[in-house]
């Protein structure tokens, strides 16, 4: 998948649409009535009666990455200090939403890279996968979108990014198979090139289905 910039955010094609095109408030709310009436409940009956300002808050919660530039939280870099082994920030804990059917991706998120001079905050790790994770999300997407917008802030010999999360739509429609966790990975530069240095981060990350937990128990 081709990687590129847009707009001051690393996105394959795909971008927020500015906030004077969204929906208002109002319309917001009118929208989940009319979702909680399709449901054959009644919208207006008193445990439902605040549920459309209540998700409305939440969506501006859930999908606050949109209002986030990855590249701001990566512009602050740190000398290396001549180290140039893995730098591996392991279980970022990640919950993301499918474009497909808007159901919740739950799971853990691992980010890896090897200096070229520079590192940054292991904080500012954790923010970049939430900033691309708050979005409308397919998992492939936003493995290489994190991944592309550490390269890009660091240049660094190499970038791997992992991910485990197991998705809702699937463990509560359809197929409707519990406890499993979809694995992607993006590798970049020496991780990419090098087999043995791809084995040794893997031999790092703790891949035992932590990333389908969430959905284990229906």
């Amino acid at each position: 998948m081709m990687l590129r910039r847009l707009d001051g955010d690393y996105l394959d094609g795909i971008g927020p649409r500015p906030a004077e095109a969204r929906p208002s408030t109002a319309e917001v709310e009118a929208a989940v009535r009319t979702l909680i009436a399709a449901t054959g409940d009644d919208p207006a009956r008193e445990g439902l009666r605040d549920t459309p300002a209540r998700v409305a808050r939440a969506y501006r919660e859930w999908f606050a990455g949109y209002a986030v530039d990855p590249a701001r939280l990566l512009d602050r870099v740190f000398d290396a200090d001549g180290y140039d082994d893995i730098v591996l920030l392991r279980a970022i804990p990640m919950v993301s939403t499918c474009e497909h059917h808007l159901a919740p991706i739950v799971g853990q998120a691992h980010i890896a890279f090897r200096p070229d001079g520079r590192v940054v905050g292991i904080s500012k790790l954790s923010r970049l996968v939430d900033a691309f994770a708050r979005r409308l999300q397919l998992q492939e997407r936003l493995t290489n979108q994190i991944a592309a917008a550490l390269e890009a802030a660091l240049r660094p010999r190499g970038v791997a990014v992992v991910i485990e999360a197991s998705h809702g739509c699937m463990a509560t429609r359809g197929v409707r198979q519990h406890g499993l966790s979809m694995v992607t990975k993006c590798w970049l530069g020496d991780f990419r090139d090098d087999p043995g240095l791809r084995s040794e981060l893997l031999a790092s990350l703790p891949l035992s289905g932590a990333g389908a937990r969430p959905f284990g128990n229906l």
